[in-house]
């Protein structure tokens, strides 16, 4: 697989994205579900926004990895929240995951007046290898 990424300007580096990736060559494409803080059992979470967000990676992380991907493989992640001023002093902790597994992505998020029961951020993935 080939990925190039395309940015015209600098500033979105800083927030841990790339205005577009071009991907070449991939041996397949993973298009994975919005994945938010529900417990193995499908209980959703009622935690914090912090909880909720470091459970929603690490659910994102097993679905890809169970599917046989990697992580860096990420070419667009969405990012849904019932509240961006919540959720963007917890956005380290998605940038620091995002720079240790290396990924380099297109990113949208929005915020939205609900999400599934009491979630309050999910993240959606494409991924290729």
């Amino acid at each position: 697989m080939e990925k190039r990424t395309i940015n015209p300007w600098n500033w979105q580096k800083e927030r841990s994205y790339s205005q577009a990736v071009e991907v070449k060559n991939a041996e397949a494409t993973l298009y994975c579900s919005g994945q938010a803080a529900i417990d193995p059992d499908g209980t959703s979470s009622t935690q914090d926004m912090k909880s909720q967000l470091e459970q929603a990676i690490a659910n994102l992380e097993e679905v890809i990895t169970t599917a046989g991907y990697e992580c860096k493989g990420i070419v667009r992640l969405n990012i849904y929240t019932t509240s961006t001023k919540e959720l963007w002093p917890h956005f380290p902790i998605l940038q620091e995951w995002i720079a240790r597994h290396g990924i380099e992505q297109a990113v949208t998020m929005l915020e939205v007046t609900g999400l599934f029961e009491t979630l309050t951020v999910e993240l959606e993935a494409t991924v290729v290898k």
